[in-house]
């Protein structure tokens, strides 16, 4: 490390490594979101999402949660000029192939992702994050505007749960309606979650034809970051080179065998998901 105030001079990218085309035997996907301290959400559960569906993940950290099965305690935003410095450090070495947001709390750092996003496109899954399983707000109410103005239209696919859905596009009166609309505002595609929902589908909507997805349905009281590793496993099959329907087909796959294999020992709350299968192997 440098002494304190030494100037960093940072390395020159390596133009066969770095960017698209490069020769490398595995894709690589980020996560722009922020850190669930319980490990269950966030960009724990989008890096585990990315091993699994064989992606290298990584990671620009927006945001530190204090976070567990049952609530948000605190929230501490990172200076964007920080989280810059982070997308830069991938993206000029490393390399992206796709891309997915998280939780990004506050307008000045929707702001900020997607002028960044702007300049660097690549496949972009938006999952609108906007409150946690436990109920805690995690994205502020002046930031719903520029979320659906800045990112929707730069994104491949956008991933409301119904519950999002509806605070985005209002309380219509079905799910391909609530797709539509949000296309109609910027998105390029929607897939409106709703394994908890009846029927347990969820509904993908490319701008031409709204298609059902079955979703498996567990009672299992472990889906905290079940909406995380859906988007995840859906930006990781991308960078993979998946069609966007089969993308999302794999997603809610993977997602209802997360919420199988889910955790619900630990904790208080509703356990984290596991898409590993940790339990399984331990």
């Amino acid at each position: 490390m440098p002494p304190h105030g030494a100037e960093i001079t940072p390395a020159e990218p390596d133009p066969g490594h770095a960017g698209e085309g490069s020769r490398l035997p595995v894709p690589r996907a980020l996560t722009i979101a922020a850190s669930d301290s319980g490990g269950g959400a966030g960009i724990q559960a989008d890096l585990k999402a990315f091993a699994a569906a064989g992606a290298h993940g990584m990671s620009a950290i927006v945001a530190l949660t204090a976070q567990n099965t049952t609530a948000v305690t605190a929230v501490h935003e990172l200076p964007p000029e920080f989280v810059v410095a982070q997308l830069d450090a991938v993206f000029d070495d490393i390399g992206v192939d796709a891309v997915k947001t998280g939780m990004l709390y506050s307008r000045r750092m929707i702001e900020t992702v997607a002028a960044y996003l702007a300049d660097r496109r690549v496949p972009l899954v938006v999952d609108p994050v906007m409150v946690a399983s436990s109920g805690a707000a995690l994205l502020q109410d002046d930031a719903v505007e520029a979320l659906v103005t800045l990112l929707f239209p730069l994104a491949t696919v956008v991933t409301p749960n119904l519950h999002e859905a509806i605070a985005l596009a209002g309380d219509l009166e079905s799910r391909a309606e609530l797709a539509r609309a949000l296309h109609d505002r910027g998105a390029a595609a929607v897939v409106v979650t709703g394994g908890h929902g009846e029927p347990p589908v969820d509904l993908f909507f490319d701008g031409a034809d709204c298609i059902e997805i079955p979703v498996d349905r567990f009672e299992v009281a472990a889906t905290h970051g079940a909406g995380c590793t859906h988007s995840a496993t859906l930006a990781a099959l991308l960078a993979r080179g998946a069609p966007l329907e089969e993308a999302a087909r794999g997603a809610a796959r993977a997602a209802g065998e997360a919420v199988r294999h889910g955790l619900a020992e630990l904790g208080t709350g509703e356990g984290p998901v596991d898409i590993l299968n940790v339990k399984g192997a331990a």
